[in-house]
């Protein structure tokens, strides 16, 4: 049974860092493209960055270029996202996505068919 679990969320001011990690277990995933995803309070599922199969490929939403960095460790079957400079907007539940299909990143969320349980991210003003 494939299981992603989350973990790295918290509290904190804005301005500060966070490193989210997402490991995957079950099957390994090392050829397929993986995603970072957030969804803030009455708000749509949104694409943050995401990852091809051995890494030469990321992409970002534009509000988190430069500030966000996307990460993965094939021997580890994890993902990760480094988080700088957060803002208040950044608040969301982020959630780790894995296609069974994709090699390459795609930006929408019905592509992916592993999902993560979520990570609360708050950044206070």
């Amino acid at each position: 049974q494939v299981q992603l679990v989350e973990s790295g969320g918290g509290l904190v001011r804005a301005g500060d860092s966070l490193r989210l990690s997402c490991a995957a277990s079950g099957r390994t995933f090392s050829r397929n493209a993986m995603a970072w995803f957030r969804q803030a309070p009455g708000k749509e599922r949104e694409f943050v960055a995401g990852i091809s199969w051995i890494g030469s490929n990321t992409d970002y939403v534009d509000s988190v270029k430069g500030r966000f960095a996307i990460s993965r460790d094939n021997a580890k079957n994890t993902l990760y996202l480094q988080m700088g400079g957060l803002k208040p907007e950044d608040t969301a539940v982020y959630y780790c996505a894995v296609s069974s299909t994709l090699v390459l990143v795609a930006t929408t969320a019905s592509r992916y068919n592993y999902w993560g349980q979520g990570t609360q991210v708050t950044v206070s003003s």
